[in-house]
């Protein structure tokens, strides 16, 4: 958890940008591999889908805030690698796409924390949303942005997660923190050999 701090801006959006990245990675905390890969409700999504999504938009933000933006989802293979990027690939398993993850967690907050907000960038064209032009912006906006990202997809895996055993994901992320227990929570423990235990 992203506890009240006086931090400077750039260290606050990283902070709140991390705080959902625990609550994606906690969500396939004690997960079997097939409860990893479930689609418990209506729509395709699962925890691990939402995991490697995650990693994918991680591995975007690095590119943008490195290089500058790009039209990539624009054209027809950027589309289908978004749309891959919720999905299992032959032999992937939920553990690479979890070590994966971590790995790219790691150098994008890197990234993230290396950034000035108030520098001038571009928004690209978001033809899914009616902005058919590429906007100008500060680089808070695609920041704070991340983080309303994020916390859908934190939420996301929390249904997913209470769907397949009543878990909520709060609890996880205390549990994989080693918060005692007191009146408001009760540590989860994982069954060995499951995803993160």
């Amino acid at each position: 958890m992203y506890a009240p701090a006086q931090d400077n801006e750039i260290t606050g959006l990283a902070n709140y940008i991390d705080q959902q990245l625990d609550a994606i990675r906690a969500a396939a905390f004690g997960l079997t591999e097939e409860q990893a890969w479930a689609t418990p409700c209506r729509s395709a999504l699962s925890v691990a889908g939402i995991i490697k999504h995650a990693e994918y938009g991680m591995r975007g933000g690095v590119n943008r805030l490195t290089s500058g933006p790009s039209d990539y989802a624009l054209d027809e293979a950027g589309f289908a690698a978004y749309l891959g990027s919720f999905t299992a690939a032959d032999g992937e398993s939920a553990s690479d796409v979890i070590a994966r993850f971590d790995a790219t967690r790691a150098e994008y907050l890197d990234v993230v924390r290396s950034v000035d907000p108030d520098a001038d960038s571009v928004e690209p064209p978001a033809p899914w949303d009616g902005v058919f032009d590429a906007r100008p912006i500060k680089v808070r906006y695609y920041l704070a942005h991340q983080v309303e990202e994020y916390a859908r997809h934190a939420g996301h895996a929390d249904i997913i997660r209470e769907q397949i055993d009543g878990q909520p994901v709060p609890g996880l992320v205390l549990s994989l923190a080693g918060a005692p227990a007191n009146d408001f929570f009760a540590p989860f423990h994982a069954a060995p050999g499951t995803l993160l235990s």
